[in-house]
């Protein structure tokens, strides 16, 4: 090739060039332009340990390294409860009007109730006397329930059964013997089946039964009942393995039964005492 023809192919070769960089610019000011976006920035979750212990647990879980959570290990924070004033509960009281002076009252008053409160008054009244002075000593105080604690000895019948008959009209409970309180201590001792048994009998009876194991009782004396004798009237019958007032209750209940109620002045031997009892082991 001619040097002149060779110069003149480097021009056009050199303008080709300068017409596709030219051609290229064009193409790149066409072409939509793209922003840049701003970085996501991304939320690790938290994970919240509450620990009973200051040191051991959140020493142990701050040790893990976590990339894409974080850990917080806290001690418990105890929740702050409001102190409430304490509610008194009022005790139910039973009112237990006695007959006797000695026995009855010292008999009632040996109960240990943790839910009511025994109030056992013996002033010396009988039969109709005695309802009507509970009546008054329940007008004169708040009772939940009033009991009437009496025996027939040797009271006409019609004053016996007249004092049963009003103090259930005034609604009061009755715990009555026939013929006397004895009945239902001799009832914890002897499996008797009602029918005849003279008072006069009673303190021979108890004492053949008590005696044995170290206690008497003054049946023609001061007729208390001890805090000794008590425990035996409470304690485990041998033969039975059962509690004796259990028995008592038992017999007395089994006894009561077999009888009309028509006129309890005539229902000799017999004690309601059963039903009281019951009703104090409710609250023991």
């Amino acid at each position: 090739m001619k040097m002149k023809d060779k110069k003149a192919a480097q021009i056009e070769a050199k303008q080709r060039h300068i017409e596709e960089l030219a051609a290229a610019k064009a193409r790149r000011r066409t072409e939509p332009v793209l922003e840049r976006t701003a970085p996501t920035k991304i939320e690790k979750p938290t994970i919240l340990i509450v620990c009973e212990g200051k040191n051991t647990e959140p020493s142990y879980f701050r040790q893990f390294k976590l990339t894409s959570a974080t850990i917080k290990a806290r001690r418990r924070t105890e929740a702050v409860l409001e102190r409430t004033a304490p509610t008194k509960i009022e005790k139910p009281t039973i009112l237990i009007v006695c007959e006797g002076k000695n026995t009855e009252p010292s008999y009632f008053r040996q109960f240990k109730l943790t839910s009511a409160t025994i109030k056992a008054i013996g002033n010396g009244f009988n039969t109709t006397s005695l309802v009507n002075h509970a009546i008054t000593l329940n007008q004169q105080g708040t009772y939940d329930q009033v009991w009437c604690v009496f025996d027939k000895d040797q009271f006409p019948a019609h004053d016996f059964n007249n004092a049963i008959t009003i103090a259930e009209a005034n609604n009061f409970e009755v715990a009555y013997s026939n013929q006397a309180f004895e009945y239902w201590l001799i009832l914890h001792f002897e499996d008797h089946q009602g029918g005849g048994m003279n008072r006069d009998e009673y303190d021979e009876t108890i004492n053949d039964y008590i005696n044995p194991l170290g206690i008497t009782y003054d049946g023609e004396g001061n007729k208390i009942v001890t805090g000794d004798f008590f425990e035996i009237l409470n304690g485990t019958d041998t033969a039975t393995k059962r509690l004796r007032v259990d028995l008592a209750i038992s017999r007395a209940k089994r006894n009561y039964k077999l009888l009309t109620h028509a006129s309890p002045a005539t229902e000799e031997s017999s004690t309601t005492v059963f039903k009281l009892v019951e009703e104090i082991l409710k609250f023991i």
